[in-house]
């Protein structure tokens, strides 16, 4: 076996992504040296320089990958759990012994090297999930199972975000899509989408009134009961309650709107109301018929009602200043173009001014004289736009999609549940980092602060990266050694 190991896996291994990876390692480094390169300062590859470092970088990584790869195959099942103990450990300590940087806990100082337990953490825990999911007979859809898997997922969360490092912490977030195609209830994805719509909603007309109507409160009223509707067609097929259900809601309306001629009426009342109604009338229908899907579309209902009451005082009482700042002028609410919309706003100018064809390697302005804060971090996706333009910022999104794509048909061709579900993590933590920080960049979606992978500047944020994937390409490799 060791010997079919040592001369084998270099045939067994994946080389299609491998050379996508490589692709996107010397295409970042390249965007690192447009971000950071000074001319009359250090050169490309002196250590003392940005380039030079992740240079470095680069190289302790190609050791890791040979070592990853020369691993028996049952390596990281074996010691799954003993991995992601010693991370948890890790983060843990990191809470406590980690210095101030930039308001964070999350880094490790030894001497004049720098680690990010979080950025590690990621495949530790894909680990562990994999193994637990891995066990005989292993049915995500009981109760002790699925609250398992939330607590492994949702521990190393919650000590990165006693790091105050929130960013870092929502891409575990990126783990329920692997639960959802293990067996997880499309009802849990749908009540974080709707979650995500309520709050941005409500946020964004908080303060806005139409007569005495609050017109957040109604809109996110009437998106629940349009929900609740739907969740009675899909979940019971049961279309003569929806039907009593939308003529209730026309009836009420309607009767209200009259009212309104003659005297104001809030409207969001009108919506809650309603919904209390159905609250009431579900709950009756479970009774009557012992259906329990009644009471579970009830209960949403009703935990909407009050999560939309809430957002007001999660928003206000529960996020930081600086973040409530970032949400506001991401959804057009507060106007900062010298605070928090500062970085968006430049990185904008820079992706906006490479035009269609980019104004070349190193010849980037904004890049040169430093308007982008984290240039060569989590905003290094402006430096591609500005130096390679539309067409570069297109290529690396297409490299990008196919490099998931590719690591989708990996997971789905492993033989065993861990190289599945280990392999989901890997495709679901790539895709949700794509996503936001490109997201983020471009001004979709708020700054949360995470890296591109294998482009932004950073040895943690590479070895994670890179441990995560190759220890899939090992596992996907030793389906032929089985």
């Amino acid at each position: 076996m060791a010997r079919y190991r040592k001369t084998e896996i270099w045939k067994s291994v994946d080389w299609i992504t491998i050379m996508l990876y490589f692709i996107m390692v010397i295409a970042g480094w390249f965007s690192i040296c447009g971000a950071s390169y000074e001319f009359d300062n250090v050169g490309l590859f002196d250590p003392s320089g940005r380039p030079g470092m992740q240079m470095i970088w680069i190289g302790s990584s190609f050791v890791l990958i040979f070592i990853l790869l020369m691993l028996e195959n049952d390596f990281f099942e074996i010691f799954a759990y003993l991995i992601y103990a010693t991370v948890i450990v890790l983060l843990i300590a990191t809470i406590f012994l980690a210095p101030n940087i930039k308001g964070s806990h999350s880094w490790l100082v030894l001497g004049p090297v720098r680690l990010q337990p979080a950025e590690l953490a990621k495949f530790a825990t894909a680990l562990a999930l994999a193994k637990f999911m891995n066990g005989y007979g292993f049915r995500l859809t009981t109760f002790k199972n699925f609250s398992i898997a939330l607590l492994l997922i949702i521990l190393p969360m919650v000590c990165i975000l006693l790091q105050r490092e929130t960013g870092s912490a929502l891409v575990y977030l990126a783990f329920f899509l692997v639960l959802y195609r293990e067996g997880m209830t499309g009802y849990v994805l749908l009540t974080g989408i709707c979650a995500v719509a309520f709050f941005v909603i409500s946020m964004k007309y908080s303060s806005v009134l139409v007569g005495i109507t609050p017109l957040g409160e109604l809109i996110v009223s009437c998106l629940i009961l349009l929900t609740v509707s739907g969740l009675v067609v899909t979940a019971r097929k049961d279309f003569k309650t929806v039907k009593i259900m939308l003529a209730a809601i026309a009836t009420t309306f309607s009767f209200a709107y009259l009212i309104s001629l003659f005297t104001p009426v809030n409207f969001a009342w009108v919506s809650i109301g309603l919904l209390g109604a159905a609250i009431l009338y579900l709950l009756y229908l479970s009774y009557r018929s012992w259906v329990w899907h009644y009471t579970l579309i009830a209960l949403f209902a009703l935990g909407s009602v009050a999560f939309m009451f809430s957002v007001d005082y999660m928003f206000n009482d529960i996020l930081e200043p600086h973040q409530q700042v970032r949400i506001r002028v991401s959804l057009g609410l507060e106007d900062d173009p010298s605070g928090a919309g500062y970085n968006v706003n430049q990185s904008k100018i820079a992706i906006g001014s490479g035009g269609l064809t980019g104004k070349g390697f190193l010849n980037g302005t904004q890049t040169k004289l430093k308007y982008v804060p984290e240039q060569d971090t989590d905003f290094i996706f402006c430096t591609v736009g500005e130096e390679q333009g539309f067409v570069g910022t297109s290529a690396v999104l297409l490299v990008f999609c196919f490099f998931i794509l590719r690591l989708i048909v990996l997971a789905e061709r492993q033989d065993n549940a861990f190289g599945r579900v280990y392999g989901y993590s890997v495709a679901s933590i790539f895709f949700f980092h794509l996503v936001i920080n490109v997201g983020m960049v471009t001004g979709l979606t708020p700054v949360i602060g995470i890296p591109l992978p294998f482009f932004s500047y950073g040895g943690s944020s590479l070895w994670g990266f890179t441990i995560l994937l190759f220890i899939f390409l090992r596992l996907d490799a030793s389906r032929k050694e089985r």
